[in-house]
């Protein structure tokens, strides 16, 4: 090895020109690699939620179900009425308020009173209208907090590609100052130094690939933080993607509290109320009016209260209709309640089973594969150097980056599963 060395020296010198743009592309690669300011995975799901427009819609909605529930059982608001009573229209005397004794200004006023069972029913439908609220509040946030944490590893897993392929450039100049100074001494040839040129060009093809998967990964990230794509990165390492905060057995045993399932027993909750609020049309409503009729000097002025009484005579052709169709909605609820449980049953093994399926083949690449393929592409480049073939070089190099892109991708893929996973319960639920 000690004789190759003058030989690689000179050859670079030969060689200047193609160095002097192989350190260019390196600056540049430095320049448009700089690392944004990020912020770590704990910070980013907090500012995510903070951040996140849906969540501030659901909190709007969710303070106005609780207006609405302020009024839901309060009487309507009284009516105040004017007339003029046995006012003549016809006649010698027409629209002479003063002809007629019976003539008389009124002036009243009117109350309806509810039937205390719609009053009280009409409040439990707010009531629920609250909890479905907040319990679509609850689902969004955790939904966030999924696609902000899987987004977050997303990246990180982009960033360590890109610095896993920068890192082969070493590497890859190694090998074509080897050929080339085989070239020149006369024991290699020009198809294999064209050939591990190829390689290197191959390798900056994988490299500016893995460059736009990180921006592209920083726009999505962007997208949950409402921040400058530019300004989004990463900072520290990841959760262990290897350890549910929740164990699967207490996963599938809290399905209903899931957060894809949280609206759904809201929504049997409002589906009752408003089958209770059909019912309690049964029971009528009553009025009470009160006026005061002044007539001319001569006679005496009159007071009139009345009280009026719905009459639900027809119930079979009217309420039984509503009460029926109330029924009918609830019971519709119930089984698609039903349906998404058990989707929810099935997600839940899906992505356990394909949960355990990456961490093992990321622990099996990081424990084994990656420290083989690395030994043999150290040996390959070794043996090359010592004289011997270059396709064993480009073959075990060639294994090693695809083993490390398919890696970095494993680990994007293990971090969805996981994020999905790990925030499928509220925090109280996860906390021990």
């Amino acid at each position: 090895m000690s004789i190759l060395f003058p030989l690689l020296h000179s050859t670079y010198w030969c060689n200047f020109r193609y160095w002097a743009a192989l350190l260019a592309l390196s600056s540049f690669a430095s320049i448009t690699e700089a690392a944004p300011s990020g912020a770590s995975f704990d910070e980013t799901l907090r500012l995510a939620v903070e951040r996140a427009p849906m969540l501030n819609a659901r909190q709007s909605q969710t303070q106005a179900a609780r207006e609405e529930a302020v009024r839901a059982a309060a009487l309507p608001d009284p009516r105040l009425t004017f007339g003029l009573d046995n006012w003549p229209v016809t006649g010698a005397q027409a629209f002479d308020w003063r002809a007629e004794d019976m003539t008389m200004k009124r002036i009243g006023l009117m109350q309806e009173f509810p039937a205390r069972a719609k009053r009280q029913a009409r409040q439990a439908m707010a009531d629920r209208g609250i909890e479905q609220a907040e319990a679509l509040s609850t689902a969004e946030q955790l939904a966030v907090r999924q696609v902000a944490a899987g987004a977050w590893i997303a990246l990180w897993a982009a960033e360590r590609e890109q610095e896993v392929l920068t890192s082969q450039r070493e590497q890859s100049a190694l090998a074509i100052r080897l050929a080339e100074a085989r070239l020149a001494s006369g024991v290699g040839t020009a198809a294999e130094a064209l050939a591990v040129q190829a390689a290197g060009l191959d390798l900056e093809n994988r490299i500016d690939a893995a460059r736009a998967e990180v921006e592209a990964a920083r726009g999505t990230l962007a997208r949950w933080l409402g921040a400058d794509p530019m300004e989004v990165g990463t900072v520290g390492a990841p959760p262990d993607l290897a350890t549910l905060p929740v164990d699967a057995v207490t996963l599938l045993a809290l399905v209903d509290r899931q957060g894809p399932l949280l609206p759904w027993r809201s929504r049997e909750a409002v589906a009752e109320a408003e089958l209770a609020l059909a019912a309690a049309e049964k029971r009528p409503d009553w009025r009470l009016a009160a006026s005061y009729g002044q007539r001319d000097r001569s006679r005496s002025d009159l007071l009139m209260l009345e009280i009026s009484v719905d009459l639900p005579l027809f119930a079979a052709n009217r309420q039984d209709r509503g009460i029926a169709a109330r029924r009918a909605e609830r019971d519709a609820v119930a089984a698609s309640h039903e349906e998404a449980r058990r989707m929810q049953v099935e997600a839940v093994h899906r992505a356990l089973a394909e949960w355990n399926g990456l961490k093992r083949q990321v622990a099996r690449k990081e424990q084994e594969l990656l420290p083989l393929a690395h030994d043999r592409t150290q040996a390959a480049i070794a043996g090359y150097g010592g004289g011997g073939a270059l396709q064993p070089w480009l073959d075990a190099r060639r294994d090693e980056i695809e083993l490390h892109i398919e890696h970095t991708r494993h680990i994007a893929e293990l971090g969805r599963t996981w994020a999905w996973l790990a925030y499928l319960l509220p925090v109280t639920e996860t906390m021990p």
